[in-house]
């Protein structure tokens, strides 16, 4: 199932696609939920049946009026976020940073007050001259995990989505950490939905991309994660509890502007499109 949320008129509704790609508000199928962690936390009650509603829907009922903005608009906690986990990546950025020798895993986490939505402007900052694009995979946990085996962390996913992991190389250089360089307002559009996890496929062969005003600069596959989503879940779950509804970037391929010979960073007008198979289009424009 693919799930959105909606504005229409002055709400926000979660909604989901039914046949020839109409949306459906959850009102319009006979369900009460204030937004997308509501959902999530009711998942297992409302599964099947919201299923079958969304089946039988009639066309002439579906939204019309609306937009799209970022499925979880107001995320519970901080989104955590896997750094360098495509070897490509971390190849690119080591005149910057090395970590090619690293033995375990780089987490960070990335403060999203509120997330940008699809078709929304990426802010510019007088004090931010070096603006970077990361296209990731985004997985949003359906319980909460606390000491989860890898072999069982796939029964904790809710689904997947599009993550920009937008960043302000000079800040994160300047601070020697990344996070307030990653979590300036504007700096995280997800979307354009969420794609549970029984119809994404395989999570780890999906091609990855990212253009910039319509140049292919990443062009990747899930497949070359290094640490797997089910091993970060059970890593992280190691003595902290990931609540349900939170939400994991799991890094990105090769080919951002930090990485080249001589960078191209993003600037006012550039159009970004993040792009992952099976989930959608992700695209905003510097402003």
């Amino acid at each position: 199932m693919k799930l959105y949320t909606i504005v229409t008129g002055q709400a926000e509704e979660v909604a989901a696609e039914g046949a020839g790609g109409k949306l459906y508000t959850l009102k319009q199928l006979g369900f009460t939920v204030k937004d997308m962690n509501e959902l999530i936390d009711r998942w297992e009650e409302v599964r099947e049946s919201l299923a079958s509603k969304l089946q039988s829907a009639a066309q002439q009922d579906a939204c019309t009026d609306y937009q799209i903005i970022a499925p979880i608009p107001s995320p519970r906690q901080d989104v955590i976020c896997l750094g360098v986990n495509y070897r490509d990546h971390m190849e690119e950025t080591v005149k910057a940073i090395d970590f090619t020798k690293k033995a375990a895993t780089v987490y960070f986490s990335k403060r999203v007050s509120r997330a940008n939505a699809p078709g929304g402007v990426i802010p510019t900052y007088d004090f931010v001259d070096s603006l970077d694009y990361e296209v990731e995979l985004g997985v949003i946990l359906k319980k909460d995990a606390f000491g989860v085996r890898v072999e069982d962390a796939g029964d904790y996913i809710f689904g997947y989505t599009v993550i920009n992991d937008v960043s302000a190389r000079n800040v994160q250089k300047m601070h020697q950490q990344w996070y307030r360089g990653k979590s300036l307002d504007g700096y995280t559009p997800m979307g354009p939905c969420i794609v549970t996890a029984d119809e994404i496929g395989d999570a780890h062969d999906l091609r990855i991309t990212c253009a910039v005003n319509g140049e292919l600069r990443q062009d990747g596959n899930t497949a070359y994660m290094i640490t797997s989503v089910e091993e970060a879940i059970s890593e992280l779950s190691c003595g902290m509890t990931l609540k349900a509804a939170s939400i994991i970037a799991t890094g990105t391929p090769g080919g951002v502007a930090m990485g080249m010979e001589t960078p191209v960073y993003l600037k006012k007008g550039d159009v970004v499109r993040c792009e992952i198979a099976n989930i959608g289009v992700l695209e905003n424009t510097i402003g």
